[in-house]
């Protein structure tokens, strides 16, 4: 019977941190024996791969480029190495692979070939927020991106909020960070003043900011979290 090799899902820092205050040593002595790699971006990926392991000599890395551009079609020559027998690490841009990310779909496809999956622990902006938001971690979704159209975009967090309240379940959403600001505006707008919302930008990094508090407090600060990496949680009690 042929051998394949193991698919690692590695995480990464969400930002500019040292790589050892939140990824253990597993990843470090894992990326220490893998030479191939599935990435988002070639660039960050080898300075990622670099600050958690200094020692390893960036010519002898083999990277293979996943992201929204990517076809298909390609994803089977990405694992060609997995077939031969041979180790692979998965990363993300930020954070855990296969969460929020097209990593999800190498995964799926090791699991079709009968690659063992290894994931690895390190840090999920999602449960993070989740955890210190003080909403209910017994039920929630996330929901990935609002829509960009004005009139759809409305139309989702009333939603969000209506299954909040119906379900009794903690809704997440993101967005692209340089929207944020506007973002903001539009929940403080359209949410009810006793909805409980949750910012949490720049987790794990020295600006984290991470607060909870209903609407119609939030209507009495200023808040500027413009082009930072956000996390985005409501519910109406």
């Amino acid at each position: 019977m042929k051998l394949f090799g193991k698919l690692y899902l590695i995480p990464t820092t969400m930002g500019e941190s040292d790589p050892m205050d939140v990824l253990p040593q597993t990843v470090r002595r894992t990326i220490e024996v893998i030479d191939h790699y599935i990435v988002e971006n070639d660039k960050t990926a080898r300075k990622s791969i670099k600050a958690v392991y200094p020692e390893k000599k960036q010519s002898e890395l083999v990277l293979f480029t996943l992201n929204k551009r990517t076809e298909t079609s390609e994803h089977n020559d990405f694992i060609k190495p997995l077939l031969e027998g041979i180790n692979m690490g998965l990363m993300s841009e930020a954070g855990c692979p296969g969460v929020a990310d097209p990593g999800a779909a190498i995964v799926k496809l090791a699991h079709e070939k009968g690659i063992q999956v290894v994931p690895l622990v390190g840090p999920s902006s999602i449960l993070l927020a989740m955890m210190a938001s003080g909403m209910n971690g017994q039920s929630f979704t996330f929901n990935g991106y609002l829509p960009i159209d004005k009139d759809e975009k409305k139309s989702a967090i009333r939603h969000f909020e209506r299954l909040s309240q119906d379900k009794n379940q903690s809704q997440l959403f993101i967005e692209t960070p340089y929207r944020n600001n506007k973002l903001i505006e539009d929940l403080l707008q359209i949410l009810n003043p006793s909805t409980h919302l949750c910012i949490a930008a720049d987790i794990t990094l020295p600006t984290e900011f991470i607060k909870t508090m209903k609407v119609s407090d939030w209507k009495k600060l200023k808040i500027d979290i413009d082009k930072r990496p956000a996390i985005f949680i409501i519910h109406k009690m």
